[in-house]
């Protein structure tokens, strides 16, 4: 007897090949019912000791093609083999699903700038390494592994008394040591130093978005330029004034053709700029004709600081020529302005007076009779009973001269509680005279050159005038650099939405003058110590 499920099979068999075959009749029919039959004939049921469990469906393998075996094989398949293979090929394709999304899936995140401190508000610790806010989102600034053990931070570097040739030093004018002030610039002292004068990783940040900006728009041949290939270049082409105020941007957060992150910005520099000074050691060479001495002074600051920092000789030959032309040039009233030795002027005579000082630093001749005649030049300019300057003698007095006067005097010898540069440290204080980008808020307008020196003055003196104009400095600077797009890092000499609120000289300097000044300001901290510390005593 037939065994049930082998007929069921042949059923099965039969119902399919009616559909499979194309409609032909009767005779279409008998041939399949014929063929459906001998089918049947070659399908043995095979039992074993298995009873009902053991049942399967042997063919003849001779008689039957390969199609016709995988057909009935697939008739006999379990109905939990069909499940699971169709569970299994779901299970692929939404695993594949997920791969691609998971691929195409990107997680951004998007942090609000948050500043150190608010308007007005002075943070105080002594160390950025022991603050405990866990609030604050800035970077932490560490101190890398290598650096020599520095017992005392602030304590001032070795004696330079044996590098100081004789007749350097004047006799009757009592000028500061200031040499001692770029020891503030060398790394692990000048995160100590940025903490304990009231700079912050904000601050630092900016420092460092300036500077790569710089860096991005160094010229092939080592240089750069005034008037590009930045947005908002100035009117007048000076390769080597713009230059040199690049070189004391990098060398004042201490890199320097030996050390630093941008050592071969600094080295590409200083390759170019040697070969533009004469054999008078004269640095200028294009320009405006009032450009000359801004470019000497400029260019003998930077040379000076960089061989005080480095002590390397090759540059000692070029900096004392660089300031021996200052000294031969130097006019009958006391100062410098456009020609040499014809008149003087306040602006130019202060940028003068830095690079004399910054001689001194690097044990550099000066003569003393030179102090003393600025000093003259100074008592000559100085209105209402010392406490303010105009910018030649019968001018008005102006807050930019008057800050530019008051930091000659801090490096003539002006003690820090002398009244006149405690009245002009009061009237730099007052709100409409403190740094602002607002055209609602300043009287004055924007004027970056007269926040550069009263940086300066201010930061000298220490104590509560600093912590005035500091907290309002760090804060307003970083929050107006450029942070996107070709020229982040630098500074718009005019108001993005306000054409008219240009820096007062921001059209001649143009946009790598307005951002040199301003990383000037944020290097203050340790760019040069200050001036009244007990470390000149």
């Amino acid at each position: 007897m037939a065994d049930p499920d082998a007929l069921a099979s042949l059923s099965a068999a039969v119902a399919r090949d009616r559909r499979a075959r194309p409609p032909g009749g009767r005779q279409g029919e008998a041939h399949a019912t014929a063929e459906a039959a001998g089918r049947h004939e070659r399908v043995r049921t095979i039992s074993g000791d298995t009873g009902r469990r053991g049942r399967a469906v042997a063919v003849e393998a001779g008689e039957a093609g390969s199609e016709d075996l995988g057909r009935i094989a697939l008739d006999n398949a379990p109905p939990w083999l069909a499940s699971a293979l169709f569970h299994l090929a779901v299970m692929i394709l939404l695993g594949l699903w997920m791969i691609s999304f998971q691929a195409r899936e990107r997680i951004e995140l998007r942090v609000d700038p948050v500043f150190a401190e608010q308007i007005g508000e002075q943070l105080e610790f002594a160390s950025p390494l022991t603050a405990t806010d866990e609030t604050r989102v800035e970077e932490p600034l560490w101190t890398p592994d290598e650096l020599p053990l520095v017992l005392d931070p602030l304590a001032a570097p070795p004696e330079l008394a044996d590098r100081l040739i004789e007749g350097t030093t004047p006799v009757d004018v009592a000028v500061p040591q200031i040499g001692l002030a770029l020891s503030g610039r060398e790394e692990g002292r000048r995160q100590v130093l940025l903490a304990a004068h009231g700079g912050t990783e904000t601050t630092e940040a900016a420092v460092r978005r300036g500077l790569e900006w710089l860096a991005r728009n160094q010229q092939r041949n080592g240089s750069w330029s005034l008037t590009g290939p930045y947005r908002d270049g100035g009117m007048d082409e000076n390769r080597p004034a713009a230059t040199a105020m690049a070189l004391l941007a990098f060398q004042g957060a201490g890199h320097t053709h030996q050390r630093g992150d941008f050592r071969d910005n600094v080295a590409r520099g200083w390759q170019w700029l040697l070969r533009q000074q004469d054999e008078d050691g004269c640095f200028f060479s294009e320009g405006q004709m009032s450009h000359r001495f801004y470019t000497q002074a400029l260019a003998a600051i930077a040379l000076c600081e960089l061989y005080a920092m480095t002590g390397d000789a090759d540059y000692r030959e070029p900096a004392q020529k660089s300031i021996d032309y200052l000294v031969r040039t130097h006019a009958p009233e006391g100062g410098w302005k456009y020609l040499p030795g014809v008149s003087s002027d306040l602006s130019v005579t202060g940028w003068v007076v830095m690079a004399l000082q910054s001689a001194r630093m690097g044990g550099l001749e000066v003569p003393s009779d030179t102090f003393r005649r600025v000093e003259q030049f100074l008592d000559a300019l100085a209105v209402r009973d010392g406490t303010r300057y105009p910018y030649e003698i019968g001018h008005q007095y102006t807050l930019a001269m008057t800050a530019e006067g008051m930091l000659c005097r801090q490096y003539l010898g002006w003690p820090r509680d002398d009244p006149r540069l405690l009245d002009a440290a009061e009237w730099f204080l007052e709100p409409d005279h403190r740094i602002t980008f607002e055209p609602e808020r300043g009287e004055y307008g924007r004027d970056v050159y007269y926040w550069y020196y009263a940086t300066q003055v201010l930061h000298h003196m220490q104590g509560d005038p600093w912590r005035r104009w500091n907290a309002v400095m760090r804060q307003v600077l970083p929050e107006h650099q450029i942070t996107e797009g070709r020229e982040a890092g630098s500074w718009d000499p005019a108001h993005p939405q306000n054409a008219q609120w240009e820096d007062i000289w921001g059209r001649f300097g143009g946009r790598l003058y307005v951002t040199c000044l301003s990383i000037y300001m944020l290097e203050v901290y340790y760019r040069h110590l200050p001036l009244y510390s007990d470390i000149y005593r």
